[in-house]
């Protein structure tokens, strides 16, 4: 396994199942989590999954540059999750950069990465569509993100009440 994209809604099991395939393999374990610290909840989220994690996880923080932290963080002898897509093109748009740009470089390492990356990311296209523009953009935006990483990932899997289907098998 390579590269496996994890879909679903919120609180589907996504991160756990994330955690569980990287678990099964014989590799050094990097995270790289797109949160950022916001709130006074957020950060207790944050903590939370850390230590749900455990010591055998080394942390990331890449909001904004997870391919550089991808680059850095790759290997043959690590599997590297990236927890999650969602949160990081959300401050992608937020911070206004250039969604279009980043995107096409997370794709471009995902066609050669040295090692496993399972990405996390959420299925927003399921629901009512937004009454606000910005709304509507990002689920657009978050819509094209998922088809393109799941064009180039080597399996991709949804999860409905903590349980994997595979849409596109190993």
């Amino acid at each position: 396994m390579r590269t496996t994209l994890i879909v679903g809604g919120a609180r589907s099991g996504k991160s756990r199942r994330a955690l569980e395939l990287a678990g099964h393999l014989p590799a050094e374990r990097v995270f790289i989590a797109t949160a950022e610290r916001s709130d006074a909840e957020m950060a207790a989220r944050i903590e939370r999954h850390r230590r749900d994690r455990g010591p055998e996880f080394a942390t990331v923080e890449a909001p904004i540059d997870l391919v550089e932290a991808l680059e850095t963080a790759s290997g043959p002898d690590r599997v590297v999750i990236v927890d999650c897509l969602t949160l990081w093109l959300g401050n992608l748009m937020h911070y206004e950069r250039d969604v279009d740009a980043h995107s096409a470089a997370l794709v471009a390492f995902l066609k050669t990465a040295p090692g496993p990356v399972i990405l996390v990311s959420n299925e927003v296209g399921t629901g009512l569509v937004p009454t606000a523009y910005l709304g509507r953009a990002f689920r657009d935006a978050q819509g094209e993100l998922n088809q393109a990483v799941a064009a180039v990932c080597e399996c991709v899997e949804f999860m409905v009440a903590g349980f994997p289907m595979v849409v596109k098998p190993r």
